[in-house]
């Protein structure tokens, strides 16, 4: 398994696995979360991808169940997790609406309550879930400083934002910001054009893409791109799936695909992605039916 790194001291597997749904299983028994753990572990997937509000506000709580029951795992683990959203759910659940808090107060909170909810000691990443447009660059930035300071966290980063956002957040920080993780996918093509990858491929920043199924979508597609897809995966005996990850990899902008599955046989298929070789025309037969057209 291929490892990018995000900063001198922390790597991550390429392909890292999404714990999006992990509370949603019918099973969530610390046993079957280690089998999904597990599973990854097996192929070199060490990278696990939480977020304070993923299963209302509990799929923390899953996961730590699971590594309290096997205190060995963690540490074969990195660990991303994400705030800033308050939404009408969970511990939440008497906000009057669903909003975004970067807040120095909210992000020290929040810190706190995912380390205990997992049981951990420290965060491998941060991220800031969604761009805020209260957002203080100075207090925020200064927070994040603050919070790698202090050993709760080894890194920051942000996810869904646009160059500027990134820039405006930075301009307020001294730790480099580690990663932007956006949705890509042959579903969602337009960081492709519409400069984040560019930007971020410009100043080597790696990229963790969500929902890079185009969230199952692609497993639907009756249409051209789907009949491409499956030309492929027959021809290298693979599933959809693997291509659709591969088409992600092969882009020079080091992006990491988030996938996520409750399936332990689909998550054992996971790292097939990884024996795909797209050439620059099978790459952009893909790019073209993604886009409904050929290229200008």
């Amino acid at each position: 398994m291929p490892r990018i790194n995000l900063s001198p001291d922390l790597s991550f597997s390429r392909l890292v696995y999404g714990m999006w749904r992990l509370a949603d299983d019918e099973n969530t028994s610390p046993a079957h979360v280690e089998a999904k753990i597990q599973r990854c572990l097996e192929q070199g997937i060490t990278t696990f991808d939480q977020a304070d509000i993923y299963g209302g506000y509990v799929a923390e709580d899953v996961l730590g169940a699971a590594l309290r029951a096997n205190p060995a795992l963690r540490g074969q683990m990195e660990i991303v997790t994400k705030c800033d959203i308050v939404a009408p759910v969970g511990r939440y659940a008497d906000a009057p609406v669903k909003y975004y808090d970067t807040s120095r107060a909210h992000i020290e909170k929040s810190v706190d309550l995912s380390l205990a909810a997992m049981g951990i000691e420290q965060i491998d990443l941060l991220l800031i879930h969604r761009p805020d447009p209260l957002m203080d660059h100075a207090e925020t930035g200064a927070a994040l400083d603050d919070i790698v300071k202090s050993g709760k966290v080894r890194a920051v980063g942000v996810s869904n934002f646009r160059p500027w956002d990134w820039e405006l957040l930075q301009s307020a920080m001294s730790t480099p910001l580690a990663t932007n993780q956006i949705e890509i996918s042959l579903s969602e093509i337009s960081p492709f054009s519409n400069g984040d990858l560019a930007f971020h491929q410009r100043h080597a920043h790696p990229i963790m893409a969500w929902s890079p199924l185009g969230g199952g979508n692609l497993f639907k597609d009756s249409g051209l791109l789907g009949q491409r897809l499956d030309k492929i995966a027959a021809a290298q005996g693979v599933d959809r799936a693997a291509v659709a990850v591969a088409f992600l990899l092969r882009h020079p902008a080091k992006i990491l695909p988030v996938l996520g599955t409750n399936n332990l046989d689909r998550i054992s298929a996971i790292s097939d992605a990884l024996k795909v070789e797209l050439d620059r025309p099978t790459w952009f037969g893909l790019y073209e039916a993604a886009l409904g057209n050929e290229v200008p």
